[in-house]
């Protein structure tokens, strides 16, 4: 199965509802970057009428998940992946339609390699940025992930 932003979308409802439910949604996805997309609504909101911090969690762990996933799916090796740890940071009430960004997809060849290699596990961090309709940031996330072979 190719990797792109109709089937990544498609995995969500059946396998994270609750993301797909808020309205996490890719957008695009190719070996580079890949852009996340969600609109605040009344069920994605939180009491201050703004997104709520585990739904842009939820659309920024995407945007890095999703490249993690391609370039698994891309080296044809049986590879688990999991978030070890994450970071964020807020930087302006999320209200409209937030876009989040990871453009790190180039760190992980090098740890899939290595993982094949040695047959450790790896881990690198991933950054995705969430910024609002405006261009202006709201968020910043930081993944921790961690892969290893089956």
């Amino acid at each position: 199965m190719e990797v792109s932003s109709q089937k990544l979308n498609t995995f969500l409802m059946f396998k994270l509802p609750s993301a797909w439910l808020t309205g996490v949604r890719v957008k695009e996805i190719d070996e580079n970057h890949c852009l996340t997309t969600v609109k605040h609504s009344w069920i994605n909101q939180n009491p201050f009428n703004s997104l709520y911090f585990a739904v842009q969690a939820m659309a920024a762990e995407l945007s890095t998940g999703a490249l993690v996933m391609a370039s698994i799916k891309a080296s044809k090796r049986p590879i688990s992946m999991l978030v070890a740890q994450n970071k964020s940071r807020f930087t302006k009430k999320a209200t409209g339609k937030i876009s989040f960004i990871c453009n790190d997809a180039h760190l992980i060849s090098a740890a899939i390699e290595e993982t094949i290699k040695t047959g450790e596990g790896q881990t690198f961090w991933m950054r995705s940025h969430g910024v609002n309709e405006d261009g202006q940031e709201v968020s910043v996330f930081d993944f921790e992930w961690t892969i290893k072979l089956k």
